[in-house]
């Protein structure tokens, strides 16, 4: 778990991308737990997508020459704005909104304190409340005001208290509210489930935790659903509005208080977020209709998505098999594509969005598709997509890639007339049998598992970790490959990236013919920048 020192606009943006990790691998969890106020499973989902929305909004405030705690604040604010899905993406974009408040108020001349934290928890979790038309205890909004509680009580007990010690005291807090959700809400007591959009701001906290402590927090197993949650049948006892509205509307905050009136009126779930000119709606209705017309009535409603809250929206017609894979180099990206292969390009130190992923599935024009992300950070993102993909009908399966070279392996053994279980069986098999290496060159100083670096060592990892520190590029190469063939390999892939040189891309090969002469050998132009060769051994 990467450690910050400060909530700056570093240190906020390791906050999103901790939390959008950590709701990524806990997806399919929450969505289980999903029965109030609809029971669609597809909270974990939702919430997932308004991260990422806001951790996008945070890359594109951090590329600005100026960027500050207060505009990288205000971009996860407007971000998750922006890209809330469903009642509790919608609740926690405004619980962003609360946060950026207080973080932007903090002077530049000092780092964020624990008296800080306690009231950008307590305004967050106001200000979720008063976006509710109809506060329901026993949901997040309830998690949300606990956590907020036992920070300000760290906050009076101790007013020097460390900003660990108060959001490690919130999160516990929200954990403990979060196993009462089932005695204060009757529709998770009878499903034997602690709240969804709850169990999601514990994680959040959760990753806020582990940012500013070292320490990852791990939820007890009382916080998994039980196995009636994951059986059960998510439209069968549904009786409320049909249909989920949602929309962002221009309009002043007179003309809102309107509609929220007249949406009041017309259904229920009801929640406005934003501000300052620019707002968030959510509504379950019979007559989605006339909430869009009282929208109109307004101001300006666009991104309008309307959801029958019973039937699937999207049905599409599509025939044979598809294989998406994410290529980080131009090299690579064109080998696979002579293999029919649907590419998704990933740009230097970003990995894909949700919806670059999900359009490549639908491009294949396949009703069954193999996905593999050739990354860790990518897998989560990929299996959202994946999911969000099987809603339209497509059978769609994530083979677990964390490097191109395993993306290669998978792709060799692939056979289109074998049965998709097969085949993908096959591929898992042979991403799994490959293990991968790579070296890079390090920009910062860091304390690493082999020692400090300096700027310009040369970093060499094996299946993720590194594992060597050097000054010279072959010699690291060399002493990777002389580690990983030690434990047996018969074929070795090398994937050369722009920064190779000729003692690279000739040098190795022919060292390694040398030294084993019974192993084949593989050498691709990657393109890719940053690593100058990746390695493969099977």
């Amino acid at each position: 778990m990467q450690l910050v020192d400060d909530l700056d606009a570093r240190g906020i943006q390791t906050w999103a991308y901790a939390a959008l990790t950590a709701l990524g691998e806990a997806r399919a969890e929450i969505d289980a737990l999903n029965v109030f106020p609809v029971p669609d499973g597809d909270t974990g989902t939702n919430v997932y997508l308004t991260m990422e929305a806001a951790c996008q909004d945070i890359d594109q405030a951090l590329d600005e020459p100026q960027h500050s705690r207060s505009s990288v604040a205000r971009a996860l604010a407007h971000g998750a704005l922006l890209g809330a899905r469903g009642n509790s993406g919608v609740i926690i974009s405004q619980i962003f909104r609360g946060a950026s408040e207080v973080l932007a108020r903090v002077g530049a001349d000092r780092p964020v304190s624990g008296a800080d934290i306690a009231e950008m928890l307590q305004v967050s979790a106001d200000m979720a409340y008063a976006a509710v038309a109809k506060p329901v205890e026993g949901t997040i909004l309830t998690v949300a005001r606990v956590a907020a509680e036992a920070a300000v009580a760290a906050v009076r007990s101790d007013s020097e208290v460390a900003v660990g010690a108060v959001v490690t005291r919130a999160a516990t807090a929200a954990q403990q509210a979060l196993d009462q959700t089932p005695q204060l809400l009757e529709a998770l007591r009878r499903a034997g489930v602690v709240d969804a959009g709850g169990r999601a701001y514990v994680v959040i906290l959760d990753a806020l935790a582990g940012v500013v402590t070292g320490v990852r927090r791990v939820s007890p197993a009382a916080y998994l659903p039980l196995p009636r949650a994951v059986d059960k049948e998510p439209h069968a006892h549904y009786a409320g509005p049909a249909y989920e509205v949602m929309f962002l509307l221009d309009a002043t905050a007179p003309a809102v208080e309107l509609m929220r009136a007249r949406l009041g009126e017309l259904g229920d779930a009801l929640v406005v977020v934003g501000g300052e000119g620019l707002w968030n709606v959510h509504v379950h209705v019979d007559d989605a209709g006339a909430a869009v017309e009282a929208a109109m009535a307004a101001g300006r409603p666009h991104r309008i998505r309307i959801t029958h809250l019973e039937v699937a929206d999207v049905v599409l017609d599509h025939l044979g098999r598809g294989l998406v894979a994410v290529a980080h180099g131009p090299g690579t990206a064109s080998l696979m594509e002579s293999f029919g292969v649907t590419i998704v390009p990933a740009q230097p130190g970003q990995r894909p969005s949700t919806n670059e992923l999900l359009h490549a599935i639908k491009a294949t024009g396949a009703t069954e598709v193999v996905l593999l992300p050739s990354d860790k950070d990518t897998w989560p993102v990929a299996e959202v997509a994946a999911e969000q993909a099987r809603a339209a009908e497509l059978r769609v399966s994530v083979i677990p890639t964390r490097s191109i070279v395993q993306t290669l392996a998978a792709i060799a053994v692939q056979e289109d007339g074998a049965r998709f279980e097969d085949d993908v069986v096959a591929m898992t098999r042979a991403a799994g049998a490959t293990r991968y290496g790579a070296v890079t060159i390090a920009v910062r100083e860091a304390l690493t598992t082999v020692g400090p670096c300096q700027v310009g060592d040369v970093l060499g990892l094996v299946d993720g970790d590194i594992v060597v520190l050097g000054k010279d590029v072959v010699t690291v190469v060399r002493e990777i490959l002389l580690g990983m063939l030690a434990v047996g390999g018969e074929l070795v892939t090398l994937v050369t990236g722009l920064e190779a040189g000729d003692e690279i891309t000739e040098g190795i090969p022919n060292w390694l013919q040398r030294e084993f002469p019974l192993v084949d050998i593989s050498c691709y132009d990657g393109g890719q920048p940053l690593w100058p060769l990746i390695i493969g051994v099977e």
